[in-house]
């Protein structure tokens, strides 16, 4: 079982190339090549750490197994790294 700080969380997702917008939650979108995608999450305000129930859900929110999840969050997968790993399953389209 694992947890992470939401601080963490915040800080890969920014570096992955998520931008953060707020409204009663932060919410997480992520951009490919200054466009918006679908691909989406939000941390609450409230919450200071996320058991492995929500990580499980944040995973599902960005097309990852829960395991690259781990991943990405501490950093072995790169922002290069996981784009490819959604245009290869079909999440996220490059625009040509």
């Amino acid at each position: 079982m694992s947890t992470y700080r939401t601080r963490e969380i915040k800080q890969a997702l920014l570096n992955k190339g998520f931008c953060q917008t707020s409204t009663d939650h932060e919410m997480y979108w992520l951009w490919v090549d200054d466009k918006k995608t679908s691909i989406r999450t939000l941390l609450s305000f409230g919450s200071r750490e996320y058991g492995d129930n929500l990580l499980g859900c944040m995973a599902r929110q960005l097309k990852l197994k829960r395991a690259e999840l781990d991943e990405l969050i501490e950093c072995p997968l790169g922002k290069s790294e996981y784009q490819q790993l959604l245009i290869k399953h079909g999440h996220v389209k490059l625009s040509e």
